[in-house]
């Protein structure tokens, strides 16, 4: 699921809703762009250092300048929005007692914008990590901070500003890839169809790209990319920043999900050194739940996107380093401190203790021509980008999950209709009776039960026609849509675990705890030995002593969000106990 601005907003009150609006960000500019009084000052002063510039000159730059915070002393900071195409536009001026900055500050991010001193300009600078350090140090002007941080992020996105351009014919299949991979991790961009756009003409004119090297990215700094990966595009961003081999962390959480995100953030707030690799947007796949109604303390529900967007700016807040993104491709534990290698790369990052929270990958169905269409009419996930394509549409959604559920009713206000195939006679064994129960009440959601996919048809520009047949009749028809979503569930992401030896349950699950014990009694007995005792570990600590599996890669856990989070939290007190009992050259390492 993309973010959409109004899951950035922070809350306030419980009778002031955050609603994204170009009205609502006008009402709450104060909020945006608050000028700190002679107090708040006082206590930035010890967090930073003065800088001066002269009238007139270049104080950050778009794509280039990395800071935390600069607070005007004297003079003002003239702000533009930038793109790498050489556009930038209006968009304040900082006077004295006001900031600059945005979220990407927190992270020592590049800067989305081009800032110009207005006279003769004094600021105090306070870098990234000091930044967090004021944050936690005065709650109550961090509060502020990062409301105003948030808030000019989402003006941002809100008027598609700032952040990479990307340039290609509509429709292209890698277009929506980017996109959806920029949307998911809250980040501003433009998607201009040379076509239409002068400048998209001139610059597809000036690099004659070949059908292979579309779409063109334009980074932020100018620089012009040719068909790039997400991990391209990531360092473009400062997504993915270039991590230090010979730093031992306390802690590497590997997947950003719900869980992962908990990890992070108690562990941060607890002064130990996190790191967390995430493969392709934070939130996981319940960043995918368009509207999740039973997560205590939010009963008028919450999306998936907007519980993400919180934690991974609260992780920022406490320092968690986020990589994305950072694909594991293996786990090394013959060593310690343990090892975690980089996929596609031989750089391997140290940690004493990790801590799997990588989720599950999309299952596919097995269609012959599945993939030709993935991006160009197959989806496995239903954000505004995706719900966009599809108005007025009929579509296809293929599952009986609650994802599924959320998808379909999400869906089912763009759509003229969703046809909603699952294999089974009901979805009472599958989904939340609130979620089946809302359903039935969409009069253009209709469900096909024991029906499924048997074949896609289309041609290069996209997905034109979906056969189903039904099992029970044995009945066949076609249906001419240009839109599928599957919501089939999930295989756990663990077969980059093998080197290490972490056991796992027949279906690929981690096993942890009691089911570890458990598993190694069953080999010993089999094997006609039986050990007086067998070593103890905590209830989320796998086979392998300093690794933690939590949330739905862990067997036996429950398969929702809060019980996610809550593993997340718990798996914290284990790491902790962990180290305390290492031997002492151990923790040196």
């Amino acid at each position: 699921m993309a973010t959409s601005p109004s899951d950035l907003l922070p809350e306030l009150t419980p009778d002031e809703p955050s609603l994204a609006t170009a009205h609502n960000l006008e009402q709450r500019h104060h909020q945006m762009f608050p000028t700190l009084n002679a107090a708040d000052i006082r206590h930035m002063q010890r967090f930073g250092h003065v800088a001066c510039f002269r009238d007139g000159e270049m104080i950050f730059e778009a794509g280039k300048t990395s800071f935390g915070l600069m607070l005007v002393l004297k003079g003002g900071i003239r702000v533009e929005r930038y793109d790498g195409l050489g556009n930038s536009s209006y968009v304040t001026t900082h006077q004295v007692g006001q900031f600059s900055g945005e979220v990407a500050q927190l992270s020592g991010r590049p800067s989305l914008g081009n800032g110009y001193a207005v006279d003769e300009v004094e600021v105090l600078v306070v870098p990234s990590e000091s930044l967090r350090a004021l944050l936690v140090a005065h709650a109550e002007l961090g509060e502020r901070i990062v409301r105003a941080l948030i808030l000019r992020r989402v003006g941002l996105i809100e008027q598609g500003s700032g952040g990479p351009v990307i340039v290609g014919p509509r429709g292209h299949g890698r277009i929506h890839t980017l996109q959806t991979f920029l949307a998911a991790n809250g980040h501003p961009h433009t998607v201009l169809d040379p076509e239409h756009d002068k400048q998209a003409a001139d610059l597809m004119a000036h690099y004659q790209p070949r059908a292979e090297e579309l779409p063109l990215v334009v980074c932020p700094d100018g620089v012009v990319k040719k068909n790039p990966s997400v991990v391209e595009i990531g360092r473009c961003l400062g997504m993915l920043p270039e991590l230090d081999g010979d730093k031992v962390w306390d802690v590497i959480v590997v997947g950003a999900g719900p869980a992962g995100l908990a990890t992070a953030v108690y562990a941060a707030s607890e002064g130990l050194s996190v790191l967390a690799l995430e493969t392709r947007a934070y939130g996981g796949q319940a960043g995918a739940s368009a509207r999740i109604e039973n997560y205590l303390g939010f009963p008028t529900g919450v999306s998936g996107r907007a519980l993400a967007g919180r934690a991974y700016v609260q992780a920022q807040k406490f320092g968690v380093e986020i990589a994305i993104p950072a694909p594991a491709g293996r786990l090394i534990c013959d060593t310690y401190p343990l090892q975690v290698e980089m996929c596609g790369s031989l750089q391997h990052l140290k940690a004493r203790t990790v801590v799997l929270s990588c989720g599950a990958r999309y299952r596919r169905p097995s269609l012959a021509n599945l993939k030709q269409f993935e991006g160009k009419g197959v989806y496995y996930w239903a954000s505004p980008v995706e719900a966009k394509l599809c108005k007025t549409e009929e579509i296809v959604l293929v599952g009986g999950g609650n994802s599924a559920g959320q998808a379909a009713v999400f869906l089912s206000g763009y759509a003229s209709k969703v046809h909603m195939l699952i294999r089974k006679e009901s979805l009472s064994s599958t989904m939340s009776s609130y979620l089946i129960e809302r359903i039935q009440a969409t009069p253009n959601i209709e469900l096909h039960t024991c029906t499924e996919i048997i074949a896609l048809e289309g041609d290069e520009d996209g997905l034109k026609q979906v056969r189903i047949r039904n099992a029970k009749t044995e009945e066949e028809c076609d249906y001419d849509v240009c839109r599928v979503f599957l919501f089939i569930g999930a295989d756990p992401n663990t077969g980059w675990l093998s080197d290490c030896g972490v056991d796992v349950d027949p279906h690929g699950f981690i096993r942890t705890g009691f089911d570890v014990t458990k598993a190694q009694c069953r080999a010993n007995f089999a094997n006609g030995v039986y050990p007086k005792d067998l070593p103890s570990r905590a209830a989320l600590e796998t086979s392998v002593p300093g690794v933690f599996a939590i949330g739905d890669v862990r067997a036996t856990s429950t398969k929702r969000v809060a019980a996610a989070v809550g593993e997340g939290a718990a798996v914290v007190s284990q790491i902790h106990q962990f180290l305390a009992n290492l031997p002492l050259d151990k923790v040196r390492n």
